[in-house]
């Protein structure tokens, strides 16, 4: 059970670092690519990622509680999905509503830069560090 497990978790890494710091920031260096046209794109794909993440957070959870955990490994899943639900919970409410002033403004008017998308950085920093210390944790037992 542990293999299936250590599997969820590498899955999980590898959205998260695929879209989060590889796909979201790069389409905005992409020719023709506004802010607008970039966070409409943006908000359908973290909508996808976020409800794949929500599947395999909840796969990881119940295979590592099926699978004689350790109190590391509790705490490192516990401390993953608590993160995800921080994300989902309160930081992406946050951002769609700066999404929404953007999307809302008239051309050529952004609304003033927010914080949200530092939180989502940090918060996608603290979980890729946990799922990497998780995965490594569960492959070695």
């Amino acid at each position: 059970m542990d293999h299936v497990a250590v599997a969820l978790v590498f899955c999980w890494l590898g959205m998260v670092v695929a879209i989060s710091f590889i796909e979201a920031p790069l389409k905005f260096r992409a020719p023709g690519v506004t802010i607008r046209l970039g966070l409409g794109i943006g908000r359908i794909v973290f909508r996808a990622l976020n409800a794949v993440e929500t599947v395999l957070a909840a796969d990881v959870l119940v295979t590592v509680l099926f699978g004689h955990p350790t109190v590391p490994a509790l705490t490192l899943t516990g401390a993953a999905v608590a993160v995800l639900v921080l994300q989902l919970g309160v930081i992406r409410p946050w951002l769609s509503r700066r999404t929404d002033r953007v999307l809302a403004a008239p051309d050529g008017q952004d609304p003033p830069r927010s914080r949200a998308h530092l939180a989502y950085v940090a918060a996608e920093s603290v979980k890729v560090l946990v799922l990497l210390a998780l995965g490594v944790l569960l492959s070695m037992v």
